[in-house]
């Protein structure tokens, strides 16, 4: 699987990070910054704490619905995945974060 960074501007003029798949599904999205140098700067956060397993908190929704966070060394989240049908799908996209977001490509489509 190859993963690449996209980031994109939204109507509010906030920069935001997805990490995708070679499909282009989402496996972990940021949080809305005010400057692109925020933006970046998520992105080597999520580059060097994805292959740290204790930095990932697996959740379930009150719907069921499995997803992760990703957090810095500090416990601040850095990235929320989306939502998944089940665990299963969660953890191979938390294995796939972990294993490529760090030698991710960046797609600026802001």
């Amino acid at each position: 699987m190859s993963v690449r960074f996209e980031i994109s501007k939204n109507e509010k003029g906030e920069y935001h990070f997805k990490l995708l798949n070679n499909d282009g599904k989402t496996l972990l999205r940021s949080e809305g910054y005010n400057a692109k140098s925020g933006c970046t700067n998520g992105i080597e956060s999520v580059r060097k704490n994805a292959g740290n397993d204790s930095h990932y908190d697996a959740k379930t929704a009150s719907d069921g619905r499995a997803y992760f966070n990703l957090k810095a060394a500090n416990g601040q989240i850095i990235g929320t995945s989306p939502m998944f049908a089940d665990t299963a799908a969660r953890d191979a996209a938390v294995a796939a974060t972990k294993t490529e977001a760090a030698g991710a490509a960046v797609d600026d489509k802001s």
